[in-house]
């Protein structure tokens, strides 16, 4: 009898595929967006640069005027008791935090929320920036760093700048054991071992067929969960003609 499928495995929520979510500094946000924020602005300074594991970029320690302590993405360039601001007022700067509308054409930015508020959703990746392409009275249209587009409120916020950590994956492993710890640190699954490589009885596409699947790809969103593997309910497969 074959072992559980990793999808389901995964499903179950052990700590094998847990994060270690204890090991992190903590969680990036912007302060709330209160009055002082949406008339005019509030000045905080970088106390300090920081590491953490489960992130791709290094993360800047703010503490502002009102005695709030956050944590950023680090934008690049930026150092220790640096001063930034945040708010509809702030310069147009590195590292300074302002809403969508009130950001020129052509910037670049990172760390853009997705409503409001949240805190912060896109474009956090070591290296990456996206930049507003177009404004209307209540809507932004931002260009991520795939040329693809996306329509944000325009009081969402954004960092003004581009993300640090930039060539990290320029730099090869070099060997197995530091990729295994690196995946490690996020509890990622690493060797990854793909479904026609395994036998039969551990995995639906598995078998002596060398790395054919044998059958088709497509499964019933009603499967169970050992077979739910593959093109899972697809409306439609192959290429667009």
């Amino acid at each position: 009898m074959g072992k559980r499928i990793i999808a389901r495995h995964r499903g179950r929520g052990t700590s094998t595929y847990r994060a270690p979510s204890h090991n992190f500094v903590g969680k990036l946000s912007y302060r709330n967006y209160d009055d002082k924020e949406q008339n005019s602005s509030v000045s905080g300074i970088i106390i300090d640069l920081l590491h953490c594991s489960g992130h791709s970029a290094p993360l800047a320690k703010v503490k502002f005027e009102t005695g709030e302590e956050i944590l950023l993405a680090a934008p690049h360039g930026t150092v220790t008791k640096q001063v930034i601001y945040s708010g509809n007022s702030s310069p147009i700067s590195i590292g300074n935090i302002l809403p969508l509308k009130s950001i020129p054409i052509g910037t670049s930015i990172f760390n853009i929320e997705g409503n409001p508020g949240d805190g912060g959703k896109f474009i956090r990746t070591g290296g990456s920036s996206a930049q507003i392409v177009s404004k209307t009275e209540y809507k932004v249209i931002v260009q991520f760093p795939s040329k693809k587009t996306k329509e944000f409120n325009a009081s969402c916020r954004a960092t003004i700048g581009v993300v640090s950590g930039a060539g990290r994956l320029e730099k090869p492993f070099g060997k197995a054991g530091k990729k295994f710890y690196a995946m490690k640190a996020r509890n990622r699954l690493y060797p990854i071992t793909s479904g026609v490589s395994m036998n039969a009885v551990d995995h639906p596409f598995g078998s002596g067929r060398g790395k054919h699947i044998g059958k088709p790809k497509t499964v019933s969103r009603n499967a169970p969960p050992g077979r739910k593997v593959g093109l899972i309910a697809a409306r439609r497969t192959g290429k667009k003609k």
